[in-house]
């Protein structure tokens, strides 16, 4: 556990940051934690680097105080780093964990081995928001940092219906819910609110999915030139592949679109018997045990043929034989 008010004393100047292509979850920990410190510690110099998130995420309070300028040089008293497994995760805000001070993690995936000068990590914990909130003083979260906490766990839990929610999660969501926020909006305005064009997206994955061995897998792929043809964007991907994994009789869902020409960014979900993070840290990448991804360079069909022989590998130790 990490003893905020100890590392803050003699601070002058702090940052933050989370992954690159920021989801509800790191983009949730950080307006959180960042617009704690500006109420309680107005004496600290606040900054909060985020790649351009989601158009979803544009009217949370204190989304337009996030820089996404990565060219001033910099150096804080202390950085942190939010729901990133690895420095690598951190894209162009790793220069400043590198120049800091002092770096604290606050993370909850499996894969992170703790590369900063303090570590909180709890694999269990159902997200960084989650987290955050437990090293904050209760009686001291302002309303708008219980609003963000409240959007990051509601999405990494999937609105509290994947396996990370804990009844610990639950007492945490209560808590945040009788400071009196929105959550209905919150939840709505964030997560279940498409755009037209993210809509017709999903509907080509969907339209286009392919069920595999035996179907207990289900995939599907988005390529750049389908990206543009609908006018979307990497973060107009988000929610595929939990509705793949949706489809009655399957165990797992594979997800990809390209970023680059061959080069695909890989969301793997699962339900009981397969153990997604190891098959995406098998390929740089990490995660959760249920949900992870990682890039792949290649066609399409060898980047399914590979991660389906490791889906393989562990259908056959969990007693299903033979796909």
């Amino acid at each position: 556990m990490i003893n905020l008010a100890k590392e803050l004393q003699g601070v002058k100047t702090a940052a933050m940051a989370g992954h690159i292509r920021p989801d509800g979850d790191a983009i949730g920990s950080c307006l959180g934690l960042y617009l704690y410190l500006k109420e309680n510690f107005p004496q600290i110099q606040v900054k909060i680097y985020l790649e351009e998130i989601p158009v979803a995420f544009s009217s949370v309070y204190g989304a337009d105080e996030i820089c996404t300028d990565y060219s001033e040089d910099a150096e804080y008293d202390v950085f942190f780093c939010l729901d990133c497994a690895d420095e690598k995760r951190l894209g162009p805000a790793d220069k400043y964990r590198r120049s800091a001070k002092h770096t604290i993690c606050i993370d909850h995936h499996i894969s992170n081995g703790g590369f900063a000068d303090d570590n909180y990590i709890v694999p269990d914990a159902s997200s960084a928001s989650e987290l955050v909130y437990t090293v904050l003083d209760k009686e001291k979260i302002p309303f708008h940092a219980a609003e963000a906490l409240y959007m990051g766990i509601a999405h990494d839990t999937g609105v509290f219906r994947y396996s990370c929610t804990s009844p610990q999660t639950m007492r945490i969501a209560a808590d945040l819910i009788e400071r009196g926020i929105n959550f209905p909006a919150i939840v709505n305005a964030t997560f279940y609110d498409k755009t037209y064009y993210q809509k017709q997206i999903l509907g080509r994955a969907l339209l286009e999915s392919i069920r595999l061995m035996d179907k207990k897998v289900i995939f599907s792929a988005v390529k750049a030139k389908d990206m543009q043809f609908y006018n979307v964007t990497a973060s107009d991907m988000d929610g595929i592949v939990e509705n793949l994994l949706q489809t009655s009789g399957t165990e797992a869902a594979i997800f990809m679109y390209e970023i680059a020409p061959n080069e695909y960014k890989v969301s793997l979900r699962s339900k009981e018997l397969i153990d997604v993070s190891v098959i995406a840290g098998f390929f740089g990448g990490g995660g959760h045990v249920r949900a992870a991804g990682c890039n792949m360079v290649g066609s399409i069909y060898d980047a399914v043929n590979n991660i389906t022989l490791h889906m393989e590998e562990q259908f056959r130790a969990a007693g299903q034989g033979k796909i």
